[in-house]
Parts: C-alpha cells; structure tokens; sequence
C-alpha cells in the first residue's frame, strides 16, 4: 500500500502540492474564532460537588459572590494608613465601582489587614462570564484606572485575583508562545543544517510543517466548537511543539531512508518511491500510537484534556498525511544534487560509522548493555515515589514578578493566605422546606473546630431560607495542599453533620482543586491503561508478534517512570519547589509513552528488516542501530531540543513540561530505542516475533539490506538471494 502511494505522490507531485495548498488555506479561512477559557471549574462536569455548589449558590444567592478581582492597597513609603489614606481609599473604591466598566458589578471595600498597612477591596463581576476574555479586558481596565487614582497620593494599588491572573497568565502566555515558536524554529533548522549541511534542508521543512500546521488548526478549531469543547492557551503553545517536532521527525525518517537509497543508486523519483514504502509502515504504525494516546484523553473526565486530546491527535493525523503525500511530493522534485547542496556527503557510503561501533558493542553484549540500560531506568523510577502535585497552576503558568502573583504573595502575609478564596459550605433542606437554624449553628461550630480553618463567618439564608451559606477562611494558600486536605476535612464534617432531610455541599476555589485532583487520579485509572492496551494492540498488529509489544511497552512504562523521577529529582530536591503541576504525569505519560514507541517501532522495524535478510538475531540488532540509529538520533535530539524550548517561557509551568517531556524523548531514543530494545530483542532471539514468526517472513527487502550493508548486487544476485531464502 505505502509503495503504491509513494508511486502516486511522486508521479502527480504539482497536484499533490497543489491539493495540500488549496484545502490548508481554506480550512484555515473558514474556520471559527475561538476564545480561550481560563476558569478551571469549567474543566470538570457537574456531577462533582464543587460544581453542584456553585450551582446552587447561582440559584439561591444570585447576589452574592466570589471575589473575581482584589484591589490591594498599601502606601508607597510601606507605613501604616493614616486617617487621611483610609478616607482617600474610600473614595477611589468608590469612584472605581462608578466608572460602569464592563463585566464589573460593583466594587465593594474588603478589610485592613492587623498590622494597619493594606487594605483589600473586593471586585465583583459577572459570574457567568468567568474566565471569559471579557472578563480579562475588564482587570486591564480596572487595573490602568486604578492606578490613575492613586497617582499623585502616598498610595499605590495593585490589582490581584482571579480575572487579573488570568489577564496576566494569557499574555504570559503570549510572550511565551512566540518564545517557543522562535525557539522551536531555532532548533530545527540549526539541527537540520548540522545533519544535512544543506540550507535547503533547513528551510523546507520549516515551510512545509507550516502549510500542515494551517490545515490542522482549521480543523482543532471546527472540532472544538462541534463538540463544544473549551479552548485554552496551553494546548495552542503545545501544538506548535507538536507540529514542527513530529512533523521534523517523519522528514527525517523519510529523508534518511531516501539518502540512503540514492546512495545504493536508485534514481531520486524512484529512490522516494522506495523510501515511502520502506518506511511508511513505521512511519503509520508510529502515528498511530500517538493518536491513539491522545484520543484516549476523550476518556477523561477533566475537559480540557477532553480537548486537547483530540487537538494533538488531529495535529498527528494531518502530520501523517503529510509525510506520506506532501513531502514526498516536494522532495521528489528536487534534484539531490539542490536539495542537499554544497554538501556532497549525501551520495557517499560512510566508513566507520560512530553508530556502527555501537551496533557492534549491542551485538557482542547485548546482556550488558540492556542490564545497564535498565538499571538507569530503575534507579531515576525509585525517585518518582517521592512526586508530589500542586494546583496552583496561576503561579505556575506566569512569572513570580507579575502584578496578579505579588498581591497573592502579599495576602498570604497580609491577611489569612485563604481570605481571598474562601470556602463556602451550604446546607439546604430537600423538600423546600426552612433550614433549621439549629442544625446551622451547630454546623458552623463544627466547622470552627477543623484545623486548617482561619474564621467562620455566620450563615446567610437565602429568600425562602431553605439554604443557608457559611463562608469559610481557610488559613493556608487555596492552591496549596494544606488547603487541600482542610477542605476534605470541611466535606466530611458537614456531610456528617447535615440532618436528615437535608445535603450538605462544600464549594469554592479550593474545593474545584480537590475535585480536579480527584478527576485526575480517576483518568489514571482509566486513561492510561486503555491507552497502553490499544498501544499494545498497534505493535501487535504491525508485528505480528505477542511477545515484543510486551517488553516494548513494559521499556516505555519504565522510560515514563525514570522521567518522572528525574524531574522530581531536579524540581523538587534540587531546586525545593514543593511540587509539580497536577498535569505533569498525564503530559509524560502521553508524549513519552507515545512518541517513546516512535522511535522503538523505528528501531524494531529496521531491526525486523534486517532478520529477514537471514541474519540472527544479534547481527540484525547490531545492523539496525547501524542503519536506524543515526534517524532515531536525529529525531529524538531535534524533538528534544524543541520541547526544551519551553523552558525558555519563563514560568514553572513550561519549565516542568520542558524538561520533563525532552528528558522523557532523550530516555526513549538514546537509552530505550538505541540501547534497551535492540539489546533485549538479541537476547530474546526468535521468540520475540512469536507465534508470527515476522523475522523469518522473507518479502523482497534482502536486496536493499545487502546495497547498504555494503555489496551492490545484480538483478540476478537479488533473485537468487530471494530464492534461497525462501527454500
């Protein structure tokens, strides 16, 4: 099937690109504007008990609310108010909740804090709106008046909160997207020089994963809207990484096995048809296990994974189709003598090769070699036990510097760490009929006495005081895991103490973190082994075997556990951060199982390739680090350079995803694919390819495998290698 498409792409290559043009460009113009979505209550369903209260303080306080933005004052000199900035903050706080700014609903004075030198005044705004852009527009306007009103004073004013993180996390965010765009860029086209030492090289692929990159956004934005998903700003930084680094590995893929054709002497056309054949089957097998891992995401109960699982598997599926049909196409109509000009190196056989050594180290020890590989692997795995999860992802995701971090920094210290978020727990009766205000005080002193808790603030009732509303300051920061555990502990007090008739319903920031982290550890549970065993399947299928996709999988599981270990290792005992993000381990789990087995279905298709030129099972293995390596080398290095361009972004977030994900892709292309699965595939022998016997299905590739190993045969010699090998 991969000949006869290679044969078509490079035979019509005008229509080809042409086609590839025409229907990027117009996928792109057609498709709709989308907005991205910061309020993290939005990710979850409404099932889960964060969500029910926010639903039911909507339907039974629609006056009341959660603080979407916080004005924090304080005097420039850092002195306590005087009578006369106290009176001055009254007035501002007044005129601000004047000035009729879109989204905002009043403006109203909060509390000083004990030591006398800030004041915090509270921003209400639309609650249906929140995380909304409008929402965004609205900080930066109340941030630049703010400011304007003070000017001149002993006061200065910062806006903090909600909508003012999110305000400065999207333009983190856009500062950091076209860092890592630039960086992407950067790394690329310097590798591919370094590989191809030819400009042209450099600059094609570049424009080609641009032309994929059209296509694919089009279609992520008409699937967002159709399934009515939520768009956010970290997918879109993802999906450049994912373009151009996949998109990078599969010319590269392409492009060696082209390379080492036209140096067997194959004219460039049918060298191309050659390359697309040969590789095209790793090439769709490899694709199809990192599509398979994304679209497990639509198992998760979290929505943004929701979306973006089926972004990055669209992202991979357009990157596919490319690499089978564009870029063969453009290729193909370039003389080789252009397209890796000055460079000469391309028709000549290397001696000596650094990859061929190492092929022959694999072969002679494989025992040695996959022993120490492993032991790598375990001893990095070990250190993921001490992983630890943090959810304040607005800290995480914009620098410490930023205006909206240094008024949380400041409350923390100020005021209690939770009095900007606090908890709300509501007590409602079923029936409709009035809460008793008994089993509400008794409620509150229950919840008094819960460690973690600041204050408890007496009940409010709604109009047909059928629910009461107890708000809750918690002593510690929303985000962190103190406040974590102080709300479960809430939930459980209040759910017991709810008489009968009634339901007891603990909400808030803190509480949306506790049910996201539930949600998570829920996708392990179920997104991770579907994804493995539809992973597992693939290899299965391509293989033919029942045995390699075992200890093919079981490489990567361990490769995913060492990642993690090692960015445990570097964040959290080196540099003493406290934790992680929360989303880390599904990232890894995603990019390096799925990409991992890119490059370990490279290695064993090569590897296979070789057997059933009759080698045995060492020699084959030693020949495909020799043939394969220098690809999965070049790929995993590029790949690995590119994610390493988000630790460039300037916050932890990126920096976490940076290093975790190139650390994970160095592990699968130069320790497992270069080292661990060869090595292991030697030492298991024929069996690996059990009960299909793959090895030893000769199909015509003897010839090829005898052009590069060295000895150019005849039609004649070719055949009659065939004949004796199937006799």
């Amino acid at each position: 099937m991969f000949h006869r498409i290679g044969r078509t792409v490079v035979r019509h290559p005008i229509w080809t690109i042409v086609t590839w043009i025409v229907a990027a460009v117009v996928i792109f113009l057609t498709a709709p504007a989308l907005v991205s979505n910061s309020n993290e209550s939005s990710f979850l369903p409404t099932s889960y008990e964060s969500i029910q209260a926010m639903n039911l303080q909507q339907d039974s306080f629609p006056a009341a609310f959660t603080p979407a933005a916080e004005v924090l004052y304080q005097r420039t000199d850092g002195q306590p108010f005087t009578a006369a900035d106290k009176a001055l903050i009254s007035k501002v706080t007044t005129e601000l909740g004047q000035k009729k700014i879109d989204q905002v609903q009043g403006v109203i004075p909060g509390m000083y804090s004990k030591d006398g030198k800030y004041d915090l005044a509270l921003v209400k705004m639309n609650s249906a709106d929140t995380g909304q852009p409008s929402q965004n527009t609205a900080a930066k306007i109340l941030r630049a008046d703010v400011k304007q009103l003070v000017k001149g004073t002993d006061l200065e004013a910062k806006l903090g909160g909600n909508a003012a993180q999110a305000l400065d996390q999207s333009n983190s965010s856009k500062t950091g997207g076209a860092i890592i765009l630039f960086g992407t860029l950067a790394v690329i086209m310097v590798a591919m020089v370094i590989i191809f030492r030819a400009p042209l090289m450099a600059l094609l692929p570049l424009i080609l994963i641009a032309i994929v990159a059209l296509g694919a956004n089009g279609l992520i934005d008409d699937l967002t809207k159709l399934l009515s998903l939520q768009s956010n700003s970290t997918v879109s930084s993802l999906l450049i990484i994912v373009l151009f680094g996949v998109g990078t590995d599969y010319i590269l893929f392409l492009m060696f096995r082209y390379r080492e054709r036209l140096r067997a002497g194959d004219d460039h056309k049918e060298a191309m048809i050659t390359a697309v054949g040969r590789v095209g089957e790793a090439i769709a097998s490899a694709a199809g296990a990192v599509i398979i891992a994304f679209l497990a995401l639509t198992l998760s109960s979290v929505s943004f994974l929701k979306q973006m699982g089926p972004a990055l598997a669209i992202s991979v599926g357009v990157t596919l189709v490319a690499g089978l049909t564009l870029m063969p196409a453009v290729f193909s109509l370039i003389p080789p003598r252009w397209l890796f000009a000055p460079s000469k190196r391309w028709s000549i056989e290397p001696t000596g090769s650094k990859f061929a050594a190492v092929g022959r180290g694999v072969q002679r020890r494989p025992a040695v070699v996959a022993v120490v590989a492993g032991l790598l692997m375990v001893a990095l795995a070990t250190v993921a036990t001490g992983y630890k999860a943090s959810f304040d992802f607005a800290s995480a995701s914009m620098p410490k510097t930023t205006e909206s971090m240094v008024v949380q920094s400041t409350l923390a210290t100020a005021f209690s760490a939770g009095s900007g978020s606090p908890a709300t727990v509501f007590l409602s009766t079923d029936n409709g009929t009035p809460v008793s205000p008994g089993a509400v005080a008794t409620l509150e002193q229950k919840l008094q006495g819960v460690s973690g808790v600041a204050s408890v603030t007496p009940a409010v009732y709604d109009k047909k005081a059928d629910t009461a509303d107890i708000s809750v300051t918690l002593s510690a920061d929303p985000e962190s895991a103190q406040a974590m555990d102080t709300v479960k502990q809430l939930r459980d007090v209040a759910h017991a103490a709810a008489p009968d008739g009634t339901r007891a319903l603990v909400g808030g920031e803190t509480a949306v973190y506790v049910d996201i982290n539930k949600a998570i550890n829920h996708d392990y549970s179920v997104v991770f082994p579907v994804a493995g065993i539809l992973i597992m399947l693939i290899l299965g299928l391509m293989l033919r075997s029942v045995v390699a996709p075992w200890y093919l999988m079981a490489s990567v599981g361990l490769g995913f556990a060492a990642t993690i270990g090692a960015t445990v290792l570097v964040f959290q005992h080196m540099q003493n951060q406290s934790g992680l993000m929360f989303l880390l381990p599904v990232f890894v789990y995603l990019f390096v199982v799925a990409i991992g087995t890119d490059y370990n279905i490279l290695m064993i298709s090569r590897l296979r390739e070789e057997a059933r030129a009759g080698r045995t099972p060492r020699e084959a293995a030693g020949q495909a680090i020799r043939h394969a390596g220098p690809t999965v080398a070049a790929a995993g290095a590029i790949l690995a350079g590119t994610f390493a361009s988000m630790m460039l972004a300037g916050n932890s977030l990126f920096s976490e995803l940076g290093f975790s994900i190139s650390f994970g892709i160095v592990m699968a292309a130069f320790v497992m694919a270069m080292f661990f699965t060869p090595a292991l595939t030697a030492l298991i022998g024929h069996a690996a390819w059990w009960p299909g016997h793959a090895d030893r299905d000769h199909d015509g590739g003897h010839a090829e495998s005898l052009v590069v190993a060295g000895h150019v045969p005849s039609e004649d010699d070719a055949l009659a290698k065939l004949d004796q090998t199937r006799n």
